[in-house]
């Protein structure tokens, strides 16, 4: 049959010309001969119908081609990969916050919540961190803390002072880490990658946390979003 009725379905197969074929042959085809005192319009209203499957078919397999993880060129194999996922969440993040405008980059929803600036700004610095411990072999020096601390940990100081900034300003503080990130990442191995930065952590899982840090900052900021207020 060729409209799915189950989740089994690869949706890679939907967009296979046979798919089309199979459609025509098992639905339209009987349609025409049972129906030939109204054929032109009964016609044209199931190919309507079916175009519009096929559509929406092909659109779900081009979606499902681009959910792969593959290492990113210039990487090593695991750091790649994580490089891939890294740049995958951040770019989703991107298009969430994207057009907000300054109301709404500032938005509390309530006295204790955080806004989608800081919360981004949040994200930079928790990367900032771990990329200077991992990379550079050091700490924050006493500017970089002054400057970052106050997003390292969001409260009471975050709200009073990481507003009146466009979204713009933190993506962009966002971007400059990301980058030195990235250069640092390349200079590694996956035999770094693997070994201890003390007993019983690795390398690997705290990128893996940079990773699952901005993934749950992500829901958040979606949430916040969606409690935007409507004018």
């Amino acid at each position: 049959m060729c409209i799915p009725n189950t989740l089994s379905l690869s949706l890679a197969s939907l967009s296979e010309p046979i798919y089309l074929i199979q459609c025509f042959q098992l639905y339209l085809m009987p349609l025409i001969e049972k129906n030939s005192n109204n054929l032109i319009q009964n016609t044209m209203t199931s190919l309507k119908k079916y175009v519009a499957i096929a559509v929406l078919s092909f659109s779900f397999s081009l979606a499902y081609a681009q959910y792969e993880i593959k290492p990113v060129e210039g990487y090593t194999p695991q750091i790649g990969i994580m490089v891939d996922m890294l740049e995958d969440i951040k770019d989703r993040i991107t298009e969430i916050v994207a057009d907000l405008d300054q109301e709404e980059t500032d938005y509390l929803f309530d006295d204790k919540a955080n806004s989608i600036g800081s919360i981004i700004m949040h994200i930079a610095a928790t990367e900032s961190y771990y990329q200077v411990e991992t990379l550079e072999e050091r700490t924050w020096t006493d500017e970089e803390a002054e400057f970052w601390g106050i997003a390292g940990e969001l409260g009471t100081e975050s709200r009073e002072k990481l507003k009146e900034k466009p979204v713009k300003y933190y993506l962009d503080l966002w971007n400059e880490v990301r980058e030195k990130s990235l250069e640092g990442l390349k200079t590694r191995d996956d035999a770094w990658f693997a070994s201890n930065i003390e007993e019983g952590i690795n390398y690997h899982w705290v990128w893996f946390h940079v990773l699952e840090h901005s993934a749950n900052h992500m829901g958040q900021i979606a949430l916040i979003k969606n409690r935007l207020r409507k004018e």
